[in-house]
């Protein structure tokens, strides 16, 4: 029995790509720190296919050893897909910051997504047909004002993924890396990064995706041949391109 694992499942871009796999008749493992919110969607899965299996992993990720016990805890499951979604954003001037809630977002948009992605990449790169797939943001390509130290988290998400899909490439490896990189988005980010409550994308965001939008182009990408997954900023259509950031390969004698 193969799975997809995803990482902070309990809302958002997660919760809703976990509803378009489970329509894809995948075995899910749902991670995030809210049960409640798990369970919902548990039962969500079980009403569009109650033959699925869907394992819920209550976890805190900006907490490091959590990560490697989450892995742990997967190791006796055959996982086809691995998609790191957890993450958060912060907007405030560099030397405004709350470093105590920096230090969680670095743990967690990068400490832990990068472990995840290691892991999961020895264990499963000469494995056909397996996939990783990290969310990054158009944040990830473009440095936004107030928001210079999240959108470096993202420089790095995206970094990371496109140099790991190449280097995967250049070994011949038979799984494949990935990065979505969403525009704005209805999703609670804007609450966590404001640190305010219930913000109304409606009447202050001109252009924005529903994280339904999202996760079917989270879909298209995982259909795709293609490493990038990316909202274009100013028209808001969803492109798939090949690898966008310079890549040096070695050269050997």
């Amino acid at each position: 029995m193969k799975y997809t694992v995803i990482t902070g499942a309990s809302s958002g871009i997660g919760y809703e790509s976990a509803l378009v796999f489970a329509g894809r008749g995948k075995n899910l493992v749902i991670a995030a720190r809210r049960t409640e919110q798990l369970e919902q969607l548990k039962k969500e899965v079980h009403n569009i296919n109650a033959d699925l299996d869907v394992i819920i992993r209550e976890v805190d990720l900006s907490v490091s050893e959590n990560v490697y016990d989450l892995y742990e805890s997967l190791k006796d499951l055959d996982i086809e897909t691995f998609i790191n979604n957890a993450g958060f954003g912060n907007f405030a001037a560099v030397g405004e910051q709350k470093l105590p809630k920096i230090e969680s977002m670095l743990r967690l948009n990068n400490e832990a997504l990068t472990i995840l992605s290691s892991l999961y990449a020895r264990d499963y790169a000469e494995v056909e047909g397996t996939q990783l797939i990290n969310v990054s943001s158009g944040g990830g390509y473009t440095i936004v004002a107030d928001a210079v130290t999240y959108c470096a988290t993202k420089f790095f998400v995206s970094a990371f993924t496109e140099g790991l899909a190449q280097e995967l490439e250049d070994k011949g490896a038979k799984m494949q890396a990935k990065v979505l990189a969403p525009a704005a988005t209805e999703t609670e980010f804007a609450d966590r990064s404001m640190d305010t409550e219930n913000f109304d994308y409606e009447g202050n965001i001109p252009q924005f995706h529903t994280a339904k939008e999202m996760a079917h182009f989270m879909l298209d990408l995982y259909d795709s041949d293609k490493v990038v997954g990316i909202v274009d900023g100013e028209t808001y259509e969803f492109e798939l391109k090949d690898p966008i950031y310079p890549y040096a390969r070695r050269t050997r004698k």
